[in-house]
């Protein structure tokens, strides 16, 4: 229950996450991080909730576990002496349509307890009911619910022990408000339920110990601060729902708790019939389908960007790379964006994403990553913009949207011509043998970017094994796609220019000796030039795959003996001297293994493509090699894909508890490898059919 964590989003970027337990380990748990405006960001709002009950019988048990670790002694927290282990008994976490429900058992008494954000709003629902209890009549048939809030507003990425504002409670009739001095807006709460009272008891609990962050070697101690207790009769008939809030009051209170829920369950009810008919009948499926709205958003922070984009007709979207810590990031958004949005029925979101990608190209490039709270992108990738031409083909074979095709084709020509004659951060095309070099000192360009104190971990500097697999795709891309717009003659430059670069790719990077790709060549450090590295896999995976079908074979089954593992590909082969066999430790430690043997979860779908083109027809054989990860659904973060995991036995999960490109690439992998017929049916499902049931799971139990 401890390690076993939960995750809502809210659509802009903003979240409420927490161990099932209820313990604090992370300095992003909290019931409301919420996404605001830059300068920003998504800001640590409502921390932690102490829940006690009291029984008819006078006896009191709390709900869950302090807010704080074991391994802490601070003050008490609850409203009242408790007796030591007087908790109710957590029976049951679940996910219901992806939302996080708990069941307590309080003697005869059983409390359900649910957690909602409304979508595209920083508002939190935390709603009680009483679902079982004694049969009888007057106050036997009701408890006491106490609720002490905890807060801190703090930027989420910010250390716990940040010193805590002084805060200012304002009450006008049932509205509670808390504010301090900073920027910050101020938190809205207010309970809904039978006869709710307030208590003004201000109190500080210090020193909550955040166990995650001592791990990873940050500050692991901070304060929380209480304004006092709310109060209601818990029934059968009267649930009990906190409400808290950083929008105005109109906007908080224009939804009533009910309404918060029926309309998220119908929207999530909306997304499963929009996705393919087997989203209904296929529990993973539907889990997935679910989980992948949590990444995308529209960007709550660019408000300019936003404004400029509805004048034109169109919407920002993007897609939140992981959680907790991650924004949204070029290289992973394209990379995810056929398994969250075109596998999911999502394809205006789709067009929304490319172009809102399309308004940030700077001297050939797209973003590698919006920083926290700021205005600008950050530009040191030399493979997210091509990637935005395979996310670009995989949108077109979906949707056969010419007109976007027209509407784009100018800016890809400028990207290509801007990599001809060579871009920012020595991204360019050797004028000697066409392929791609990148390479600049202090920056880690492709998606092997560890760097930590100026030390680059994995420079890959040179010619990179998938950065020219991804230019050799975008060249037969771009080749296809303005024939079929202006003509043969037009588009005879890149057809010359791929198949040079096909050519010069296979002379250079076919290592005899193992049977495989060299990672890098023509690179400052010959070391990496031998290195087994799950990149060559692309060289296989793309529409237009590089490599000559020959060699194949033999890559795919050099690649299975040495990377390959239950959920995803070993970044390192175990035989380097630099393979690290666990993720663990402070920044520098993490980082240092971070490429260097560290399953990936993403990886898991182009190997699947390359398998299939090794092994065609033999799909039901290529699900297997997806169940490791299909049951991961179950550990860490409920419902989701951890980022990364350690590269040997038991693969611990790492990272981000939910990572979008893992979670797209499951889900797309599990749809290619779908029984014969499934993958086919893509028209709208019947309206009788009820998706609740296969969308229910239950669990008894990158960088920041």
């Amino acid at each position: 229950m401890m390690d076993g964590e939960w995750l809502v989003t809210n659509g802009l970027g903003g979240y409420a996450s927490g161990t099932i337990a209820g313990v604090v380990t992370r300095r992003y748990h909290g019931l409301l991080i919420a996404a605001l405006p830059n300068p920003l960001g998504r800001t640590n709002m409502f921390d932690h909730l102490g829940e006690q009950v009291r029984l008819p019988d006078g006896s009191t048990r709390r709900l869950g576990l302090e807010a704080q670790s074991p391994e802490s002694k601070p003050e008490q927290t609850d409203p009242r002496p408790t007796p030591a282990g007087a908790t109710g008994t957590l029976e049951e976490f679940r996910l219901d349509m992806g939302l996080p429900v708990w069941t307590y058992r309080l003697g005869d008494f059983v409390i359900e307890k649910r957690v909602l954000l409304a979508y595209m709003q920083n508002t939190v629902y935390v709603r009680y009911r009483l679902v079982d209890g004694p049969q009888g009549t007057g106050a036997a048939d009701s408890v006491e619910l106490t609720l002490r809030p905890g807060i801190h507003f703090r930027p989420h990425e910010s250390p716990v022990s940040l010193p805590i504002d002084p805060y200012t409670l304002s009450l006008t009739g049932s509205r509670y408000e808390v504010s301090s001095s900073s920027m910050v807006p101020s938190l809205k709460l207010r309970v809904d339920g039978d006869r709710p009272s307030f208590a003004f008891d201000p109190e500080r609990q210090e020193r909550v110990n955040y166990r995650w962050e001592a791990a990873r070697g940050y500050e692991a101690h901070g304060s929380l601060w209480s304004p006092g207790l709310f109060r209601a009769q818990l029934s059968r008939e009267a649930p009990t729902v906190l409400v808290a809030s950083s929008e105005s009051w109109e906007t908080m209170n224009a939804l009533s708790a009910e309404q918060a829920f029926v309309f998220e369950n119908e929207r999530r009810n909306r997304l499963l019939h929009a996705a393919a008919p087997w989203a209904l009948e296929d529990a993973t499926t539907a889990e997935l389908v679910l989980s992948a709205d949590q990444f995308v958003i529209a960007p709550a922070g660019r408000v300019e960007d936003a404004t400029r984009a509805r004048a034109q007709g169109e919407e920002l979207r993007s897609v939140i790379a992981g959680y907790h810590w991650f924004t949204d990031w070029g290289r992973d958004t394209m990379i995810s964006l056929e398994g969250l949005t075109l596998c999911t029925g999502r394809h205006q979101t789709a067009h929304f994403i490319l172009h809102t990608f399309a308004r940030y190209v700077r001297n050939g490039l797209i973003p590698n990553l919006f920083p926290e709270g700021a205005r600008e992108g950050l530009y040191h990738t030399a493979d997210a913009t091509l990637w935005y031409f395979h996310a670009l083909d995989r949108y077109l074979t979906y949707t056969s949207d010419r007109e976007t095709l027209r509407l784009l084709l100018p800016m890809l020509e400028q990207i290509v011509e801007a990599h001809v004659r060579g871009t920012a951060f020595g991204i360019g095309m050797d004028a000697d043998d066409g392929l791609l070099k990148q390479g600049q000192e202090g920056f880690a360009l492709t998606w092997m970017d560890a760097l930590v104190d100026g030390w680059v971990v994995t420079p890959r500097r040179g010619k990179a094994v998938e950065i020219n697999a991804l230019w050799f795709n975008a060249l037969v891309l771009m080749a296809e796609w303005t024939e079929a717009e202006r003509g043969a003659e037009a588009a005879s430059s890149y057809r010359k220019m791929a198949a040079r670069t096909k050519e010069s790719f296979n002379a250079a990077f076919w290592n005899d000796s193992r049977r495989c790709l060299f990672d890098v060549v023509g690179g400052s450090d010959p070391r990496t030039d031998t290195a087994l590295r799950p990149n060559q896999v692309l060289a296989i995976s793309l529409p237009h795959p590089v490599l000559d079908p020959g060699r194949w074979p033999a890559v795919m089954e050099t690649v299975a003996a040495w990377l390959l593992t239950p959920v995803g590909l070993r970044s390192l082969a175990p035989d380097h001297p630099d393979f690290k066999t666990n993720y663990h430790g402070d920044i520098r430690t993490r980082d240092a293994a971070y490429h260097q043997g560290t399953v990936w979860s993403w990886l898991i779908g182009p190997f699947i493509d390359a398998w299939l083109k090794v092994h065609p027809g033999q799909e039901a054989e290529a699900r297997t090699l997806l169940y490791g990860l299909r049951d991961h659904l179950d550990q860490a973060c409920i419902g989701s894909v951890s980022e990364i995991f350690d590269a040997e036995k038991p693969f611990l999960p790492r990272g981000a508890i939910a990572q979008a490109w893992g979670v797209a690439e499951l889900l797309r992998a599990w749809l290619r490898t779908a029984p014969p017929g499934a993958e086919s049916r893509t028209a709208a499902p019947a309206a009788s059919s009820s998706p609740s049931a296969a969308a229910s799971s239950s669990s008894s139990g990158r960088r920041s």
